[in-house]
């Protein structure tokens, strides 16, 4: 997408990054979660290499991706969780895709072989974006977990995940 710059997340970053996870948040199609963290507490979950800031060049930024470890046992250092948000006024503008296909080569480079995420199912957006990125559904996970800004409706979330073609 011309135009649009991806670029490695900093903590100068911070106020852009939660303002658009909290506005994710508040569609209530993004996660069970309510209130985007503190800086200190979303820099801790996530590995500094996989966080990358999609910016329009005017230092605006757009959207961002970033992935945290699923496990610390060894054998699954190559599997991380993603989660990619777009700002609203850059939806639908090839942002996400651009950040999925940075994260894709960032993660490759370092040997990580799944990214995998979970996705509401009515959230067809994000579930066509990243079918675009080559991620496939591994499952639907039933009743998996009560919303809270939905008045503790129950959520069933698509269990997804890009294996890499490069490391074998």
């Amino acid at each position: 997408m011309s135009g649009v710059s991806i670029r490695p997340m900093c903590a100068d970053d911070a106020e852009a990054v939660l303002a658009i996870y909290q506005a994710g948040l508040d569609g209530g199609q993004a996660s069970f979660e309510q209130t985007a963290p503190t800086w200190e507490v979303f820099d801790a979950a996530r590995l500094p290499a996989h966080r990358l800031i999609a910016g329009d060049g005017g230092g605006q930024v757009l959207g961002w991706v970033a992935v945290s470890p699923v496990s610390v046992r060894p054998v699954y250092a190559g599997v991380v969780e993603h989660s990619v948000y777009v700002g609203p006024g850059a939806q639908g503008r090839g942002v996400g895709r651009a950040l999925l296909e940075a994260l894709i080569v960032s993660t490759e480079a370092a040997g990580i072989w799944t990214i995998q995420s979970g996705v509401f199912p009515e959230n067809t957006a994000s579930l066509a974006l990243h079918q675009a990125c080559g991620f496939r559904t591994v499952g639907v996970r039933e009743r998996v977990g009560r919303h809270p800004a939905l008045g503790n409706r129950w959520r069933d979330v698509v269990f997804l995940e890009r294996r890499s073609p490069k490391i074998v």
